[in-house]
C-alpha cells in the first residue's frame, strides 16, 4: 500500500511540475503573419486571412509614429520578420522582430543617430500587470500566459506587420 501511495504521489508531483513549464507545444495551423494594430492596441496571429488568436497589447511609452531612433519610446511600423527567440528573457519569454531594417538604419544614419534595436514581443513583468499603460521601450507586451502561446505558435521567419 505504501508503494502504491508513493508512486501516486510521484506521478502527481511530476504532473504538477510539467504544468508549470513555460514551454508548450502547438499543433494547429501555421501562423503565417502577426498583425499588430497600434492604435487599437490589438495583435492578431493569422493563418493567411483566418484569425487564430487575438491579444490586447501594450506598446512603447511614446506609441504614436514609427520608431526612428534609439530611446524614442516608439514601436516600429511596417513589415518585419521574427528573427530570434529568447527563452530566458527578463520579460518571461520573447520573440525578436527584425527592426531595424535597411531603411530604418539609413534614416537614422542620415540624421546622425542610432536606430536602436532589440524590439521584441514579450511578456509583462509584475510592475506592469495592470495592462493599462504603454510602458515598453518600443516592444509589444502581452501577458505571460499569452506569451507562452505566442512563443509556441509563431516561428522564426514569420512576417510581423505593424500598423499605426
Amino acid at each position: 500500500m505504501r508503494l502504491i501511495s508513493a508512486m501516486m504521489i510521484a506521478v502527481l508531483a511530476f504532473a504538477l511540475a510539467s504544468c508549470s513549464s513555460k514551454f508548450i507545444t502547438y499543433n494547429g495551423p501555421e501562423v503565417t503573419r502577426v498583425a499588430v494594430f497600434k492604435e487599437r492596441r490589438k495583435m492578431y496571429l493569422l493563418h493567411h486571412d483566418q484569425v487564430l488568436e487575438s491579444y490586447d497589447i501594450e506598446l512603447g511609452f511614446e506609441p504614436l509614429g514609427h520608431k526612428q531612433i534609439e530611446g524614442d519610446g516608439r514601436t516600429p511600423e511596417g513589415d518585419y520578420l521574427v528573427d530570434r527567440r529568447n527563452p530566458n528573457s527578463a520579460f518571461y519569454l520573447s520573440i525578436g522582430i527584425s527592426y531595424p531594417n535597411a531603411a530604418d538604419r539609413a534614416y537614422a544614419a542620415s540624421i546622425g543617430k542610432s536606430p536602436g534595436g532589440d524590439i521584441f514581443i514579450h511578456g509583462r513583468p509584475k510592475a506592469f500587470r495592470n495592462g493599462e499603460d504603454d510602458w515598453t521601450a518600443g516592444c509589444i507586451a502581452v501577458t505571460d500566459k499569452e506569451m507562452r502561446d505566442i512563443y509556441a505558435m509563431v516561428n522564426n521567419g514569420t512576417v510581423v506587420s505593424i500598423y499605426p
